[in-house]
């Protein structure tokens, strides 16, 4: 009888581990010392009343999933990728801006400091970084833990939010659920989801006011499994992409406990009438759609839900991964700070 060998993990996922491992302790410091600069950043954005947030990959991702928690505080909140805003600029005057870069040197960064960044009075960053070009160019929040060394975002994701926290805090929201969710995860079991996706040959991730965290997964699915994974918002994905569902496109969806859960429960049973594997990651309160796969969380809305929902949804894009790449984590086209436009 032959043994089979187990897989060695590779070296770019044993590198995600480490960063996935402090990343609750990280973003908990993170929360508590930036205090004052949060408070600096709340000053202005109540005094413009306008926030733009600006961002590329994974830090685009982190300004999608908060703008609705800003608009809901009646702030006028418009996250862009800062590609988009060099060349198709939205008018600054009036605006706090906030541009997001873990690494604090992207080169879209750096290019609108030289470009625009000078002119802009309300400017802040947000960055992991604190010796970076970002950190000496503009007053930042800086995460706990220094520069995210492994290729997909996990750590960084969960720090970066836990500066938003600190800020919306500092704007008046209750920090307590969120903080709860982030001081005791929720250890779901992926078997059944994992599986649900077997077969499939591309991923689509969809919510509706957890759109940012479904563009969050999607792009870590892709980076580190090299499939084509996209994120497509609750609306976008009925108005005719529907036409591509079927038993090789996995569907990954995100129901919060808020007024959009009618609308995704609505699409998850089209979805699986159209027979697409389906995953929902659930903090509504709902029953559970015959036919997905379900991850249930406490009923949760906004960063509470975030919390309790990305490291559960990082392993599954984790595992996915490594069942599907001899060298998961470890980028071929692409490198952890993309110093090229």
């Amino acid at each position: 009888m032959t043994m089979t060998a187990e897989k060695p993990r590779p070296a770019g996922l044993v590198a995600i581990d480490r960063e996935m491992a402090r990343q609750h302790a990280d973003a908990r410091a993170s929360f508590e010392n930036n205090a004052a600069m949060a408070a600096d950043v709340a000053a202005s954005i109540r005094k413009t009343g306008r926030l733009l947030l600006l961002g590329m990959g994974g830090s685009h991702a982190v300004g999608r999933a908060v703008e609705p928690l800003y608009r809901a505080l009646g702030i006028d909140a418009l996250a862009m990728p800062l590609s988009e805003q060099l060349g198709q600029p939205v008018r600054l005057d009036g605006r706090t801006v906030l541009i997001t870069s873990q690494s604090g040197e992207s080169a879209e960064v750096v290019r609108w400091f030289a470009e625009a960044g000078s002119t802009a009075a309300d400017v802040f960053g947000l960055t992991l970084e604190g010796g970076s070009f970002l950190a000496r160019t503009a007053p930042c929040l800086v995460g706990a833990g220094g520069t995210e060394q492994a290729f997909a975002a996990t750590r960084s994701l969960t720090v970066s939010f836990a500066l938003h926290l600190a800020m919306l805090a500092a704007l008046g929201e209750d920090p307590g659920a969120a903080l709860g969710a982030l001081d005791q995860p929720q250890d779901n079991d992926i078997t059944l989801a994992l599986a649900a996706l077997e077969k499939v040959t591309s991923i689509v991730t969809s919510g509706r006011r957890l759109q940012g965290v479904a563009e969050a997964l999607a792009l870590g699915l892709t980076e580190l499994s090299r499939l084509p994974c996209f994120s497509l918002e609750g609306g976008q994905l009925r108005h005719g992409p529907m036409e591509m569902l079927g038993p090789k496109i996995g569907v990954i969806l995100f129901r919060g406990n808020d007024p959009t859960t009618e609308l995704v429960t609505a699409m998850a049973l089209s979805v699986v009438e159209a027979g697409a594997p389906l995953l929902i990651f659930d903090a509504s309160g709902q029953s559970p759609i015959a036919g997905a796969v379900t991850l249930s969380f406490k009923p949760a809305t906004g960063l509470a839900a975030v919390f309790a929902m990305l490291p559960v949804a990082q392993r599954l894009m984790i595992a996915f991964a490594d069942s599907r790449v001899d060298n998961a984590g470890t980028p071929v086209r692409s490198t952890k700070i993309t110093r090229s436009e």
